[in-house]
């Protein structure tokens, strides 16, 4: 089932708004890549783009194109660690924020 525009604009003014949810969200894109799996956390990372610095700026940011970003935070993207790691960081830092999270480790 497709996300309606409707609830992608939910969230985008809910991170804009409330700093707890923008937290709790990039906390659980990082727990969820920990805990394998990638393919949600690629999809909240990329509500978190969409909401915060925007594909164009972070594109900017870490010297890649925007349309590979956009194909990394898909479904079927596959970003390397350390494209992942710059996307976080760069997420981070317009928080204003740290990340924390839990992790299973089997």
């Amino acid at each position: 089932m497709a996300l309606t525009r409707d609830f992608k604009e939910t969230v985008v003014a809910r991170v804009q708004s409330d700093p707890a949810f923008a937290q709790a969200l990039l906390d659980e894109a990082v727990t969820l890549f920990f805990n394998d799996e990638p393919d949600t956390a690629k999809l909240i990372l990329r509500d978190l783009v969409n909401a915060t610095v925007g594909f164009e700026s972070l594109a900017e940011d870490i010297h890649k194109p925007a349309k590979s970003l956009h194909r990394m935070l898909s479904k079927s993207g596959n970003p390397t660690m350390s494209n992942i790691s710059a996307i976080f960081t760069a997420i981070k830092r317009v928080l204003k924020v740290e990340i924390h999270t839990s992790v299973v480790l089997a």
